[in-house]
């Protein structure tokens, strides 16, 4: 099943190193984030857990869950879990996912339906491909995919970034710029008629070409 923004994200009932979860239940209203790595003990993966679990107080600011996937049974999670609190100085309080039937990485189009049934005799680069972040709306729809190579670390300040975007632009009728960061100025969305922006924005805004209109940051 080929997934893209605004599919539905693909239901699943699995096993974390926090018990049994329905993934949609688990989710309820909070948006989410299911990053996803291609094996246990992996050097770039070990630095990537570590970091979300210092960032994961900012995802909960903004009732984001976080919850993690490795093609590798719980148990081992538990045992990696203690590497990445030892190497990276923090320690790992979100769900991990295990699949080892590949059930989740196949469900999310990571890995292809004839890739077997079992995580067993799998190497980190015959898993390369599992290396996904999923950022999923309260309506259980995706709204972000980013796929990475095994050799490149990801940047979870822009994950939050776009998150800090899309539920900016979700609750007002604005787009934001290339590089913008929270505070900054943002675009009028062109389905804003001018006089419907004299309504939204009686201070006025700059209007660079009839369709590039900036404005100051909607306040909530």
């Amino acid at each position: 099943m080929s997934l893209r923004i605004n599919s539905e994200a693909p239901n699943f009932t699995a096993e974390t190193t926090q018990g049994t979860i329905d993934f949609h239940k688990w989710l309820g209203d909070s948006w989410g984030i299911l990053f996803s790595h291609p094996k246990d003990f992996t050097p770039v993966c070990t630095t990537e857990l570590g970091y979300m679990a210092r960032l994961q107080p900012e995802f909960a600011k903004r009732n984001v869950k976080v919850i993690g996937l490795s093609v590798d049974p719980v148990t081992n999670h538990a045992a990696w879990a203690r590497d990445i609190e030892e190497t990276q100085g923090a320690a790992v309080n979100y769900p991990m996912i295990g699949d080892p039937e590949l059930k989740v990485a196949k469900l999310y189009d990571m890995l292809p339906e004839d890739a077997g049934t079992t995580s067993e005799g799998r190497t980190a680069v015959t898993n390369a491909t599992v290396r996904t972040v999923f950022v999923i709306g309260p309506d259980k729809k995706i709204k972000l995919m980013l796929v990475y190579p095994m050799s490149t670390g990801r940047n979870f300040d822009e994950i939050l970034r776009v998150i800090d975007s899309m539920q900016l632009t979700a609750r007002h009728q604005v787009a934001t710029p290339v590089n913008w960061k929270s505070g900054e100025d943002v675009i009028i969305a062109p389905s804003v008629s001018d006089d419907q922006a004299k309504e939204k924005y009686p201070g006025g805004w700059k209007t660079v070409k009839p369709y590039l209109r900036v404005v100051a940051q909607p306040k909530d």
